[in-house]
């Protein structure tokens, strides 16, 4: 049984602090009454005890989140009570960590914790969207359906997310591939012809200039490779560390969506992603001013967070939501038409799931495109470069041979 350390006022109001062995909080409190103490603070006496582990241990991913949502929600619709649906799903889950989560979330509601509260102490597990459409489930008694909800947009997302990745890992192996034949090239084979060219030059002829560039860009990555790659790391942190500042991330982020042909894709996905939550979030019962702030941390992009939270102010001085979020210029006209329209009908989470469904289609033919496209490119760069090389060492060959 665990250990609880506990602070009480006695009857002469001076203060008492121990430790006791029981199996929950509440059997502590439950002795503290016997005893005739006033329990000021209970907890657990190795909650401050360092556990190397947990720095190494990774988030449960979204997949295994929303299986276990509907899990719950499934038991909680068949009758089954909260504590023995925790207490099943905490030895079902496969995921370790998350089975630790429910288990203490099973325990803290059984020391007379709320859902809500239960889930919301595990922030870095369950984010902002989840744990608000649960306090709204738990406060409107709606909770299975709540839970059913937040599992669905989840895995919608991480299908999306699955999707992106899936498309991008064959043109990731390509330019792997290309980088990897080049540098065996220029290694391993350039070299061989060097004493040739430089017998070439002796004899008083000047080498093609494609053989010429590509002598120097081969002295180059062999003096100042090193450099050039810790550059570039150099800059790489640099970005990064300008990224975690708010005029870093919208300057990065203005500039993606400037981009030719993954500005619109960038653009499409934050918009879908601002319908999809704020529409999920209404639809549950968040109220508007909370769904709102929850949905500025979950759009992936600094210039939509900012509009998001204009519309907030705008919203709470009871101006109309569209009027901000049409301002910004970042969502199309076309769905900024459909939201001031339901705004006034007042359907506006139906319209916003709707919509974000249309967005993720039309982001998804987008994808597809880019990556059909991006395919062929890298193809032809990879045999470009290749042929370049061939080309720049034969040249001097045909010269010699008709020289001779």
């Amino acid at each position: 049984m665990p250990d609880f350390k506990y602070k009480a006022k006695n009857s002469a109001g001076k203060d008492v602090v121990g430790r006791m062995t029981a199996n929950t909080k509440k059997d502590v409190l439950d002795r503290l009454a016997a005893q005739r103490l006033f329990p000021i603070s209970v907890e657990d006496a190795h909650k401050n005890d360092v556990d190397v582990s947990k720095w190494f241990a990774r988030k449960p991913p979204a997949t295994a989140i929303a299986a276990f949502l509907t899990q719950l929600s499934e038991l909680l619709e068949n009758g089954v009570p909260v504590l023995t649906a925790f207490s099943a799903l905490g030895k079902q889950t496969p995921h370790p960590r998350l089975r630790e989560v429910v288990a203490d979330i099973g325990e803290q509601v059984a020391d007379g914790q709320s859902v809500d509260a239960a889930f919301a102490s595990h922030s870095k597990v369950f984010d902002d969207l989840t744990i608000s459409v649960i306090r709204a489930g738990s406060e409107g008694a709606f909770l299975e359906d709540a839970l059913k909800r937040t599992s669905k947009f989840m895995e919608d997302q991480a299908e999306i997310r699955s999707k992106i990745t899936g498309a991008m890992i064959y043109p990731t192996v390509l330019l792997t591939v290309g980088v990897l034949i080049v540098s065996v090239l220029l290694i391993a084979f350039v070299p061989k012809f060097e004493p040739m060219f430089q017998s070439l030059v002796d004899s008083g002829k000047d080498l093609p200039i494609a053989t010429v560039w590509l002598l120097a860009f081969r002295d180059f990555c062999g003096k100042y490779g090193l450099y050039a790659l810790g550059t570039m790391f150099v800059a790489f942190v640099f970005l990064r560390i300008q990224m975690k500042t708010k005029a870093g991330r919208r300057a990065m982020d203005r500039w993606k969506l400037r981009l030719p042909v993954l500005g619109p894709v960038a653009q499409g996905a934050c918009v879908s992603k601002l319908c999809r939550v704020l529409g999920t979030l209404l639809q549950n019962g968040v109220p508007i001013l909370r769904a709102l702030e929850i949905s500025s941390r979950s759009t992936g992009n600094a210039l939509m967070q900012h509009a998001v939270e204009k519309a907030v102010d705008c919203v709470s001085a009871g101006e109309p939501l569209s009027k901000p979020l049409a301002d910004s210029g970042l969502i199309p006209p076309q769905a900024m038409t459909m939201i001031s329209i339901a705004e006034e009908s007042n359907t506006l989470e139906k319209v916003l799931l709707n919509l974000s469904e249309s967005l993720e289609r039309d982001l998804a033919k987008k994808i597809d495109v880019m990556v059909r496209l991006l395919e062929p490119m890298m193809l032809l760069i990879l045999a470009g470069a290749v042929f370049y090389i061939i080309i720049a060492l034969l040249l001097p060959i045909f010269q010699m041979t008709e020289s001779v």
